[in-house]
């Protein structure tokens, strides 16, 4: 990749990541493939990716690793959330991402928003999963909700979860705020790097 921002492939420098790259296929709240993800790979701005490594080192010891949703998103991506707001909702997709809230909602309420920091390179969805012997035999952690679930029980401060499921979230976010990230208050998976290179960038390289 020539093209600026400076954007690295993170198994370069994790080859034993886990990736679900959910806007890469129809496992997502739109329920279709989103603009700009023309492969499931996972770009960061090279110091985000340098700070995963040290996470995911801590995690190893203990027979534990980071799985990735999403990392750099194109410009395109969120111009397709837009666009999707103001198409008819999906009672099986509301039901599962967002039961309570109308699609508007998603942006008034602060889920969704028309320039993501995933477009500037070092933002990143991510959980922790239980690695047993192989990368194909791993287990989540129980976060208390899935990914892109948008409701107040995935909130920071959201305390009426389980036991177990706080105490992952609490790990997830020691482990990435001593690596520099800022957590997102709203979603327990979202994170962005404090130093992030390009802070007020946002890009619009399609992922091939």
């Amino acid at each position: 990749m020539s093209s600026q921002p400076l954007l690295v492939d993170l198994t370069q420098y994790l080859p034993d990541l886990l990736l679900d790259m959910k806007y890469c296929t129809s496992d997502n709240f739109l329920g279709t493939p989103v603009d700009g993800y023309g492969a499931p790979k996972a770009w960061l701005t090279e110091p985000a990716a340098k700070a995963l490594v040290g996470v995911q080192r801590s995690l190893a010891r203990f027979d534990l690793g980071l799985k990735i949703f999403d990392a750099y998103r194109p410009q395109r991506a969120v111009d397709h959330f837009i666009r999707w707001c103001d198409t008819p909702c999906e009672a099986a997709l509301k039901a599962r991402y967002y039961p309570n809230l109308e699609k508007a909602e998603l942006f008034s309420e602060g889920y969704l928003s028309k320039s993501s920091s995933h477009s500037r390179g070092s933002t990143v969805d991510l959980t922790i999963v239980s690695v047993n012997g192989t990368r194909d035999q791993h287990e989540e952690l129980d976060m208390g909700t899935i990914f892109d679930y948008f409701g107040p029980e995935s909130w920071l401060d959201y305390d009426r979860l389980s036991i177990q499921a706080r105490a992952n979230r609490l790990l997830l976010q020691q482990l990435m705020t001593a690596a520099g990230f800022i957590p997102f208050h709203h979603e327990w998976w979202h994170f962005t790097l404090r130093d992030e290179p390009y802070p007020h960038g946002s890009f619009d390289i399609p992922i091939t």
